[in-house]
């Protein structure tokens, strides 16, 4: 991966909370794939009011999420600082692991609501389209290792193909569209005996 396109990790307990907010999360998400947007554009994009989306973009700033892009005249507009993606992880800090899973718990219902909304759409779709998406799960048994392993796979593998198209355009291949990977790599829970069923 070329350095500009390393994930950021986070595992500070604080920050993670920042994130954890439905409007900061569809602000985040809206700056990722534009240069930069006023409030206002904001805005429109999510379904907010200017208000609303003015709180929440300072916020997402306080935390280094986002900055503020070069000025167009009065318009103050804002840039992701993330453009490489994060990797959200636990860390030995008190709260870190509830953080986590209440961050992950709301990506997992904004991911199922995107999932959703395509598959309302799935008819409409060209069959090379419709052939190249999957929804796949497996099961399998691996040790922490193994497991850590195929988590890390996954994010490189989706960072090989950002290769810079979401910044730059002409990067982007004729006939290229913007996709999504949403995947989970996780562990049976653990009894309280501390063996799995």
């Amino acid at each position: 991966m070329d350095a500009e396109q390393d994930l950021t990790s986070i595992s500070n307990p604080e920050r993670i909370r920042a994130l954890a907010h439905p409007v900061r999360l569809a602000l985040l998400d809206h700056l990722e794939s534009v240069e930069d947007a006023t409030a206002t554009q904001c805005a429109e994009a999510v379904g907010e009011s200017v208000a609303s989306c003015s709180f929440h973009l300072h916020s997402l700033a306080k935390y280094g999420f986002i900055e503020p892009a070069p000025r167009r005249g009065r318009e103050r507009p804002w840039r992701s600082a993330m453009r490489g993606g994060m990797d959200v992880r636990p860390s030995q800090e008190v709260g870190s692991h509830r953080a986590v899973a209440e961050l992950a718990s709301m990506q997992v219902l904004r991911q199922a609501e995107r999932v959703r909304n395509y598959l309302a759409t799935y008819t409409n779709e060209p069959e090379e389209w419709a052939q190249a998406a999957t929804i796949t799960s497996s099961t399998f048994w691996a040790t922490a290792e193994e497991l850590a392993e195929l988590s890390k796979h996954l994010q490189t593998v989706a960072h090989e193909w950002y290769a810079g198209r979401e910044a730059d355009p002409t990067k982007r291949p004729e006939g290229s569209r913007r996709a999504h990977l949403f995947a989970v790599a996780n562990p049976e829970p653990l009894t309280h005996e501390g063996d799995e069923r």
